[in-house]
């Protein structure tokens, strides 16, 4: 029996809708359940996304909800009509990490540490983690945060830990929302310090690890105003998940690497929080990944 583990990055709005559809397909072509992983990592809206598979939600579901479907989960179809809107509050004054920058974090930490405050509502993300936590099953699910301070990566088990507060802290977007405090420690999203942190199956032992990872790319892609700084973006998280990837190799781990290609980027857009651009992009990556 394959030992396979599931890792889904960051990406925000259009990153969470992009992954759903990226996993549909995957799943479709090795017909293969992903609740069925033997270990599952999320970081920020790839939080989000394990999390709902640990509480045995099917990604038919997801993806039903995600496209209003009206038989998908009531709860999962509600969650995605509260997300947020595409642009971000006023932020408060203050920087978003302002230890970072000192403490020898990898260079994209100390760049998020210097943006503003976020002041945005996570609410509906304390919302889902509730409801889901008592319907949580999968028994090695992985939530990536990062500790404000220090620059830390902290790892919450999505069974046993408060689940709601631990998707907000993977999610906590540096400019976009507070910092979250759990255990008397303040978080911020996981991805400042890698798109997937795939690196933490490294010592599993694993056969395969699925990476899905909405914020890197395999290649170069043609990109027009707004959208050549989110390719800027893209290639050092690129270069980290390069190397995570390595490792996993070096362990004797085949890594099956799921990542958008030139059509998915110009249906995402520039924008990762855009929630209009959730369901072309969705539709995009289908369409791509449609059997031939």
């Amino acid at each position: 029996m394959t030992r396979r583990g599931l890792v889904v990055g960051c990406g925000g709005t259009v990153g969470f809708a992009w992954s759903v559809a990226a996993l549909h397909s995957l799943s479709r072509d090795l017909a293969w359940d992903p609740r069925s992983a033997e270990v599952m990592v999320g970081t920020s809206a790839g939080a989000e996304l394990v999390a709902i598979l640990a509480a045995g939600f099917t990604v038919d579901d997801v993806l039903a909800a995600l496209t209003d479907q009206p038989h998908a989960p009531a709860l999962l179809r509600d969650h995605f009509a509260a997300c947020p809107g595409a642009l971000p509050p006023v932020p408060a004054l203050g920087f978003a990490a302002p230890r970072l920058p000192r403490v020898g974090a990898h260079p994209l930490a100390r760049l998020a540490g210097l943006l503003p405050l976020g002041r945005g509502d996570q609410t509906w993300l304390h919302r889902l983690g509730d409801a889901l936590a008592p319907q949580v099953a999968h028994r090695d699910t992985l939530l990536v945060a990062a500790d404000r301070d220090t620059g830390e990566r902290v790892v919450f088990d999505a069974a046993t830990g408060p689940l709601g507060p631990a998707i907000a802290a993977s999610w906590a977007i540096p400019g976009w929302f507070p910092p979250v405090e759990i255990g008397g420690r303040a978080h911020i999203d996981g991805g400042v310090l890698s798109p997937t942190s795939a690196d933490l199956l490294v010592s599993r032992g694993l056969d395969e690890v699925v990476v899905i990872a909405p914020m890197t790319s395999a290649g170069p892609a043609p990109a027009r105003g707004l959208s050549r700084l989110e390719r800027l973006l893209r290639r050092p998280m690129s270069r980290l998940l390069d190397a995570e990837a390595a490792a996993l190799r070096a362990a004797g781990t085949v890594v099956h690497r799921i990542e958008p290609g030139p059509e998915d980027l110009a249906a995402m857009g520039p924008n990762f929080m855009d929630p209009r651009r959730a369901l072309s992009t969705v539709e995009t990556a289908l369409r791509v990944r449609a059997p031939r």
